[in-house]
């Protein structure tokens, strides 16, 4: 009868052992989760890139001028961490002449002071421009505009 006490105590042991063991990989997980994703859920991403992703393709100027608007309100709101920022790289003016060139200058630039205003360049409202994205840990990183 002893013996079998002594049994039930180690096996309680065990159990015991393999559940806290559990919730230690269960919390990593979701911290490493969470440190990857940038403190985002996967909805929250997808939230956060559709409010991006409905410029993608080829768009009027005037709508690239919306689009830098929403990039702005995202980089200039009080809770955006390096991890939300989002920043615009242009390929070319529009007419194929990058600065580096001898094109014009650069359609639109972000200054990096926060609460400035974008300097929309050689932005014309009536050319048409390509809209891509680059992703960092699933979400929206780089707006590319050529």
């Amino acid at each position: 009868m002893e013996n079998a006490s002594k049994a039930l105590i180690i096996a309680g042991a065990i159990l015991l052992a393999i559940l806290i063991i559990s919730l230690g990989i269960m919390i990593y997980t979701q911290a490493s989760n969470a440190i990857n994703n940038g403190g985002m859920s996967d909805a929250e991403t997808t939230a956060f890139n559709q409010r991006f992703t409905k410029y993608n393709g080829r768009q009027k100027g005037s709508t690239i001028r919306t689009l830098v608007q929403e990039v702005m309100s995202n980089n200039n709101n009080d809770q955006a961490s390096n991890a939300t920022r989002i920043s615009i790289n242009v390929a070319n003016d529009g007419a194929g002449n990058t600065p580096a060139t001898g094109g014009n200058a650069q359609i639109v630039s972000l200054a990096a002071t926060a609460g400035a205003q974008p300097n929309f360049g050689t932005l014309q409202n009536t050319v048409t421009y390509t809209v891509s994205f680059q992703y960092h840990n699933g979400r929206v990183a780089v707006i590319c505009i050529s």
